[in-house]
């Protein structure tokens, strides 16, 4: 597969960079691969094998810069810039080491005006198991021992910058829409959708708010108990929970919604309900549904679950 694998890594400004590194590490169960002069922190997952996947950049706000995918190959970025500039958005090539530890990067701004790096070089570290006889988990693991993150969901704002988003994903980067609410007359609003690009239900989203920025991004666990286990240590370590453990119906997830200090969203997500596949029937989500689609177990509306979220920086 040419183009776009995966999630690489979420740029965010957090307000105290030393209590985040005590979250993420005893709490989230990453490790600090590397950290800059102005105090900014990389970090990465036991199941990882990239130098990093989240970095954390100390500032006076807890705002939202950037997202970034790894591509499969560096003739990718030149195949993928003619194809975005084709389309009409504008890009930028930033030359090797621009961002850190990375080979060349193609910079752009989706529709909905979040920005976007591709990459195709990180620097390697191997994953915390190794790969020539590993254990099956890091046995001196610390929390909640995420294994990777897994999406990011990015609001925008109102469904014209959904629409505009999913469709530039969809027609130019190949994306797969696995799950789309719809609203408005007969449906022709799309409020919210799930884009995949893996096998995964979703590697990225788009909803509608008020204004651009981030609702979350997830951490993958294998299944329930582990979900269960996650709870079990945000509570021992007096973590802001924002929704309990719960079942999506959109996706199938098994989730915990909670905040890191800064009061980012993040979340636990276990279980793929489903394998993706190019050729699936895109699952539609009427909005007399919706809350349903979002909490399965109980269908109950919160209106500030799609309305409180990280602002973009650049806003």
């Amino acid at each position: 597969m040419s183009g776009i694998m995966r999630i690489g890594h979420v740029d965010i400004n957090v307000l105290d960079v030393d209590l985040s590194r005590e979250y993420y590490v005893n709490i989230m169960g990453m490790d600090v691969t590397r950290e800059d002069e102005d105090g900014t922190l990389y970090l990465k997952c036991w199941d990882e094998w990239d130098k990093y996947s989240l970095v954390l950049r100390p500032s006076d706000e807890a705002t939202y810069n950037r997202v970034g995918y790894k591509v499969e190959k560096d003739s990718d970025i030149d195949d993928l810039k003619s194809k975005i500039e084709a389309y009409g958005i504008s890009t930028e090539i930033l030359p090797a080491g621009t961002v850190v530890e990375c080979g060349r990067v193609l910079k752009f701004n989706a529709p909905s005006g979040h920005e976007f790096n591709l990459y195709a070089e990180k620097t390697f570290v191997g994953k915390v198991v190794g790969d020539t006889n590993p254990r099956p988990w890091p046995f001196e693991g610390r929390g909640i021992k995420a294994h990777w993150i897994d999406h990011i969901l990015l609001m925008c704002e109102g469904p014209e910058n959904v629409m505009a988003s999913t469709k530039f994903f969809q027609e130019v980067l190949e994306f797969n829409l696995a799950e789309q609410v719809c609203v408005g007359p007969e449906g022709s609003l799309q409020a919210a959708t799930w884009l995949s690009r893996t096998s995964t239900p979703h590697d990225l989203a788009f909803v509608a708010g008020p204004e651009t920025g981030m609702h979350h991004f997830a951490f993958f666990l294998d299944g329930w108990n582990d979900i269960l286990r996650a709870a079990d240590v945000m509570a021992m370590h007096d973590v802001k929970i924002d929704v309990t453990p719960q079942r999506h119906g959109i996706t199938r997830g098994e989730t915990i919604y909670f905040f890191d200090p800064s009061g980012h969203r993040l979340e636990t997500f276990a279980g793929l309900g489903y394998l993706m596949q190019p050729d699936m029937p895109t699952v539609t989500w009427t909005e007399d549904e919706l809350w349903r689609g979002i909490f399965y177990h109980t269908g109950i509306e919160n209106g500030a679950f799609t309305t409180a979220y990280t602002l973009s920086a650049y806003k």
